[in-house]
């Protein structure tokens, strides 16, 4: 059994079929196992996908971006170790993808033993940079806040921050996502994993609504309602109404989702009203 912590006295518990994976990396303790949702990754304990409905929450994650960008021809993916927003990305159109994450070991199980996302063929590609995407294995803060490149989405996608110091928390600031805006394109579009929507799980996600509206022009919105995440997406300028564009772009996107659609695209940008009000 796996126990998942959700909050303050909450727990989930996860009946364990089988162990595939059970080690523990240089950044973080691993678990892939079979359960009730088929092969489920597990990162220090915290469920970050299944078989079952990881491709709902990976379209939630990037369809949005796809659609709000002005281009998708060069995307940067921080974290995401399974991959599949960078298949995804280069379905869509982009011609380079770069893929950093920080845990090599992670992304080589991850395309080893789940059945989305990497495989092992296509990892070993991207690793010497045959193909669109390009995977390195380097810190995702030192990278964008080294690099020149510039990109028409940035995306990162990480464990969610913690209350606790932990390496990853410096990845959402908003010094981070003033690093992220710097290297967009015209038009361009950072997008992140910002929390759960849940009233008694939302300190993150109203954490990341101030620290986007803070350094971005634009703030859309895009609240799973068929998994219990929330993403933020900003870009530098102002655009009226970013849902109105999405809808309109969705048509004629290079990647056709399966879990959205036009009205998934409407209902789902509206903040929980906690949320929207912590700017008040």
């Amino acid at each position: 059994m796996i126990r998942e912590p959700l909050a303050a006295g909450m727990t989930r518990h996860w009946d364990v079929d089988e162990v595939v994976v059970d080690t523990r990396t240089e950044f973080q303790h691993l678990v892939i196992a079979r359960t009730s949702q088929g092969l489920s990754l597990f990162c220090d304990d915290d469920r970050q996908s299944t078989e079952f409905s990881q491709l709902t929450y990976h379209e939630a994650l990037m369809v949005p971006a796809l659609l709000l960008a002005d281009r998708v021809d060069r995307v940067l993916v921080i974290g995401s170790s399974e991959g599949v927003v960078c298949q995804m990305a280069v379905a869509a159109g982009a011609s380079v993808v770069d893929h950093i994450d920080i845990d090599a070991q992670a992304v080589r199980l991850c395309a080893e033993h789940l059945p989305y996302g990497y495989t092992l063929d296509e990892l070993a590609l991207a690793e010497k940079g045959e193909g669109p995407v390009h995977v390195r294995y380097i810190d995702g803060y030192e990278y964008i806040r080294t690099t020149s490149e510039r990109y028409d989405i940035v995306l990162v996608d990480l464990p969610d921050e913690r209350e606790e110091e932990a390496q990853h928390n410096r990845l959402y600031g908003a010094e981070f996502l003033a690093m992220c805006k710097a290297l967009l394109t015209p038009g361009g579009v950072v997008v992140s994993q910002a929390g759960c929507q849940t009233m008694w799980r939302n300190t993150t996600l109203i954490r990341m609504w101030e620290r986007f509206n803070e350094v971005f022009g634009t703030v859309a919105y895009y609240g799973s309602d068929e998994h219990e995440w929330a993403y933020l997406f900003g870009r530098a300028d102002e655009v009226a109404d970013p849902t109105a564009l999405m809808v309109e772009r969705l048509p004629g996107c290079g990647y056709q989702p399966e879990s959205i659609d036009d009205l998934a695209l409407v209902g789902n940008s509206i903040p929980p009203y906690q949320v929207r009000h912590s700017l008040a």
